[in-house]
């Protein structure tokens, strides 16, 4: 297996191709689980039973001169440059992104550094025009994202903070909102409604409701704010009466109001 390893990393090299589709590094690494060679951790375990543990990394083998040596960031042998970028604790090789190494994430992540601060509470790397703008739920990058169900905090895609402050990787986020607008975990608002919501009033009070139901009343419960309110039944939307948000779940029965008939 590590001979086949070998020659899928020689025909991308043939092919003027460096490295495999998830990085550009000049060098394979050697599994320590298996001692298989490949470009990198995700191409191993794609063709593995089991994961490849980048902190127990040793080993690397040129793929200009194919010399297995220690793992460093140039060749020993013919001065390959292995990787622009190289963390000697994750022993990530890459082209240069602004990487850096986050000691509390315990992982690298794209930069640049200056523009990320660590929420030690969320336990992530987050932007810092979310400093203190954002709400904090404990350790939310180690949960699963709710739409592809994979992991979060390791993931090679972006990760987008709701405002509800879950987490879900940046490409479900926009797919989720061909479809919709809330969050799945808690059905907060996903984005700012409230220029729609300002729409919908113009369209609710250009929609009169037949007869029988202008004096029908509900209970809601707004997923917002999470505040309880009593409104007109409307077909198009009901309106919570503490923040305006038509966000809302019916949270009771249909009442008519006696004395208005």
């Amino acid at each position: 297996m590590a001979a086949s390893a070998r020659e899928d990393g020689a025909r991308g090299e043939e092919q003027g191709q460096r490295g495999c589709e998830h990085y550009d590094r000049g060098c394979l690494l050697k599994a320590p689980c298996c001692d298989k060679l490949y470009t990198c951790r995700l191409c191993h375990d794609k063709h593995e039973d089991h994961q490849l543990d980048r902190f127990k990394v040793k080993e690397v083998q040129c793929i200009n001169c194919e010399k297995i040596q220690h793992a460093q960031q140039t060749c020993e042998e013919c001065n390959t440059l292995f990787g622009e970028y190289y963390c000697s604790i994750c022993h990530l090789f890459d082209k240069d992104k602004k990487q850096y190494h986050c000691e509390n994430c315990g992982i690298c992540r794209i930069g640049p550094k200056e523009d990320f601060f660590h929420c030690s509470k969320c336990n992530l790397c987050l932007a810092m025009n979310l400093r203190g703008k954002h709400k904090c739920i404990e350790n939310v990058s180690r949960q699963d994202c709710p739409i592809c169900l994979e992991d979060i905090h390791t993931s090679r895609i972006v990760a987008h903070v709701l405002p509800c402050g879950h987490l879900l990787h940046r490409t479900c986020y926009e797919e989720m909102l061909k479809e919709g607008y809330r969050c799945p975990l808690c059905m907060h608002s996903a984005l700012d409604m409230t220029r729609y919501w300002r729409q919908l009033d113009d369209e609710v009070a250009q929609t009169p409701m037949p007869s029988e139901y202008q004096n029908m009343t509900v209970d809601i419960l707004c997923n917002d704010c999470n505040g309880r309110s009593t409104v007109q039944f409307h077909i198009l939307g009901m309106k919570c009466n503490i923040c305006e948000s038509y966000n809302t779940a019916q949270a009771g029965g249909y009442r008519i109001s006696l004395d208005q008939q």
